[in-house]
């Protein structure tokens, strides 16, 4: 990969005068905008003060000009655990910075989306029976970056908590609907970097006024809470992973988005406030790692042995869509649970459709008339859209009130349509098959498109139509899948290391919420809620986040990297159907068992084999020198680089061809770290992808005591089966004689053309 860096262009002198002189004009005209810059600077100088502004200042003034100016652009500055600030610039000062010497990159600070009880025993983790280290968990603390914390949630309360651990230096800043925290909530803080009026800032706080943070938080943490449920559906316990863990939140999301200064600046807290794991619900469009926020926060957290664990996005199925990429981030897509939601409805006819909602209302009558939104169409108000799809001032009010009216799909909002009209419910059919299920403003359900169909004929076929539609209620289903939402790999950043890492529950999961939101987003919406169901890969971070700080609170000492081989190392594989390339591991079916006991050696990095990474992917000596920070001078030719077809001892191997080749030639070096007891042997069992030879030499590792490192090499070698393009997966399994299994995915991967 190329060097983010802006290049240097050779021009006239001349010309480069006339260029600025006109840049500044068209900026004094008002033509030509400033906009929010990022300007990372990578790891803050030992011994300076955090708090310093003035390099910051003279950065700023070389590339301005003015005194000030310079003063007047300047955001913020991060200084904490990161190097680097955020300034309102123009093009050409943004690209004159960038050439600055201890400058690794200079990029627009844009916005980012949030991905957005049963879900623990159905990963093995039943509260009754998994094993628990309670006072080390306690000693774990989570932070969280989303849109904040509701602090009244059962979810949150402190009995039987002390005090925070002696290392926590975080706080918790008080406002508007946030008066304090606790010992269970240590912490709350929120980013606002630019206001949209500075007159404003006091009305601001860390409270979650959307339900995502909160939701977010408790999956990760919240105690146990019994009875809870969304209006009665999936009612049950609703618990957090590590029960017993502290929690930080940091609030970097509004009703605008989340704005990288402000996820930035978060990072840079957290890791100097203490925490010990991060969690990431958040993400945007692919960038290299050092223009990206989320990858430069999650470096440096690295570096000081904090995990950070993200969520995958939300733009699947399509191949190449995964955010969040970064080798030493744990990325997680979503999957299926065992339980999945039912809203039937019932025709007078006698027939049903079992379709799917959120619908918390039960029917007062055992029917009622039933409409289509074609039939209810309103001639004179026709011109604002399609009656079939029941749009917005299609339909008139004598011909839905009282009634349950059947849509086409269309926009969202139907159900909101209908209520305005005093309609009774809406079925609205589907044109593709959807596993989510979504909160309705009235009673509501989505049913497929061929009982949809049916639901139209009957409609046409009688003159007294009626349906009625019940409440939700679950049943059970096959699981595990990957959901329809969730991003798929492969990635465009290094193609040849495999995203996500694994996956993990995310489709309709129970966990609390804030009361200060809206539980469908309509602002007309008054139900208030402390639990409700949502779906996302933002739902699926938090659980292998959980998993991750379980792990933490029997292995302290171990590195990030360690905690995640052991995760993706003891997850069942999931079946990959076609070009499904979501990864061919998962983290479902993580229980306490394989993850303590059936895992003995892991794949370890340190942030010298990520250094070592980063010059085989042709970053240079001046900004590994500033990503590594302190005296000494490093050189990419001080590290042996990273060998093979990936370059970093990663616990899952790919390879990603192009569309030309017929041959398969691929080597991965491995160096795995006894993390067991006593003396080991582990053996080699390998099952090869389609049409593939793969060697594993040495195919025996002999390990005699704790920490001792045994290294060995998978080659890969064969012809593409037939002329088509897909992927072929395999697994690279090493096995002990007392039953420990650590396996590694093994897949192929060849597009149907280039993509850059």
């Amino acid at each position: 990969m190329k060097i983010t860096l802006n290049p240097r262009f050779r021009v006239f002198v001349l010309c480069f005068y006339l260029f600025n002189v006109a840049s500044e004009a068209a900026s004094d005209d008002g033509n030509e905008e400033r906009k929010p810059y990022i300007v990372y600077m990578g790891e803050p100088v030992p011994g300076a003060n955090p708090n310093s502004l003035e390099h910051h200042h003279n950065l700023l003034l070389t590339a301005i000009g003015d005194e000030r100016r310079a003063r007047e652009v300047r955001i913020h500055s991060y200084g904490k655990s990161i190097n680097g600030f955020a300034a309102r610039l123009l093009p050409h000062e943004a690209e004159k910075l960038s050439r600055e010497e201890g400058v690794v990159s200079v990029f627009e600070s844009t916005r980012r989306k949030l991905h957005t009880t049963r879900s623990w025993d159905f990963l093995g983790m039943k509260e009754s029976k998994y094993q628990r280290r309670i006072p080390f968990e306690s000693n774990i603390i989570v932070g969280v970056l989303d849109t904040g914390i509701y602090m009244e949630s059962p979810s949150f309360k402190d009995e039987g908590f002390g005090p925070p651990p002696a290392r926590w230096k975080g706080k918790c800043v008080t406002g508007p609907n946030l008066t304090h925290c606790n010992n269970k909530v240590i912490g709350a803080k929120y980013f606002r970097l630019e206001y949209p009026n500075p007159g404003e800032k006091n009305k601001f706080s860390a409270a979650d006024e959307d339900g995502h943070g909160t939701h977010t938080t408790s999956t990760v943490a919240g105690i146990s809470v019994s009875a809870a449920s969304f209006y009665g559906i999936a009612n049950g316990t609703a618990r957090g992973g590590v029960p017993s863990a502290r929690i930080a939140a940091y609030k970097v999301c509004w009703e605008d988005g989340c704005s990288d200064m402000d996820l930035l600046a978060a990072f840079d807290e957290a890791i100097w406030d203490g925490v010990d794991i991060i969690s990431v619900s958040i993400g945007g469009a692919s960038s290299t790692y050092f223009q990206d926020p989320i990858a430069i926060g999650a470096f440096h957290a690295m570096k000081k042995g904090i995990l950070t664990s993200c969520s995958a996005g939300n733009n699947g199925p399509d191949l190449f869509t995964v955010a969040n990429s970064a080798p030493w981030i744990m990325t997680v897509a979503a999957s299926s649970l065992d339980r999945k939601f039912q809203t039937l409805v019932k025709l007078g006819n006698g027939l049903s459709a079992p379709g799917i909602s959120l619908n918390t209302f039960s029917p007062k009558k055992k029917m009622y008339p039933l409409t289509s939104g074609f039939l209810a169409s309103n001639v004179s108000e026709d011109d604002y859209g399609n009656p079939s799809l029941c749009d917005y001032g299609t339909m008139g009010e004598d011909k839905v009130k009282g009634r349950v009216v059947y849509c086409e799909e269309g926009s969202s909002g139907q159900d909101s349509n209908i209520k305005n009209l005093r309609g009774e419910g809406v079925i609205i059919q589907l044109e593709e098959p959807t596993d989510i299920a979504s909160a309705t403003l009235i009673s509501a359900t989505y049913v497929s498109y061929g009982d949809g169909a049916a639901i139209s004929r009957y409609i046409n076929s009688t003159k007294n139509p009626r349906a009625v539609i019940h409440k939700t209620t679950s049943v059970r289903t096959v699981a595990p899948s990957i959901a329809s939402f969730s991003s798929r790999g492969p990635q465009l950043i290094s193609p040849d290391i495999l995203k996500p890492d694994l996956s993990a529950p995310g489709l309709n999961i129970l966990a609390a919420y804030s009361k200060f939101a809206s539980i469908t987003g309509y602002p007309d919406d008054k139900r208030q809620t402390l639990y409700s169901i949502l779906s996302g890969t933002s739902m699926a971070c938090p659980h292998a986040t959980a998993a991750a700080a379980y792990v933490k609170s029997f292995h302290p000492n171990w590195s990030p990297a360690a905690i995640k081989s052991a995760l993706m190392t003891t997850a069942k594989p999931m079946r990959v159907k076609g070009k499904d390339i979501c990864n061919a591991s998962k983290a479902e079916t993580f229980s306490p068992e394989p993850i303590l006991r059936g895992r003995e050696v892991v794949y370890d990095n340190s942030m010298s084999s990520y250094i070592r990474y980063l010059c085989k992917e042709k970053y240079n000596d001046t900004m590994i020198r500033v990503l590594v920070g302190g005296r000494k001078e490093y050189k990419c030719k001080d590290f042996k680089h990273g060998l093979g077809t990936d370059g970093l001892n990663y616990p899952s191997m790919h390879k990603q061809l192009r569309p030309t080749d017929k041959r398969v030639n691929a080597v991965f070096y491995r160096t795995v770290t006894n993390v067991g007891f006593g003396y080991s042997v582990y053996v080699a069992r390998v099952r090869a992808p389609k049409g593939m030879k793969v060697e594993v030499r040495p195919r025996i590792l002999r390990f005699v005591r704790p920490g001792e490192r045994r290294s060995f090499k998978v080659v890969i070698n064969g012809v593409w089966v037939k002329n088509w393009t897909g992927v072929v997966s395999g697994s690279l399994q090493w096995n002990d004689l007392r039953g420990h299994r650590v396996r590694s995915p093994i897949l192929l991967f060849k597009p149907d053309h280039h993509f850059t």
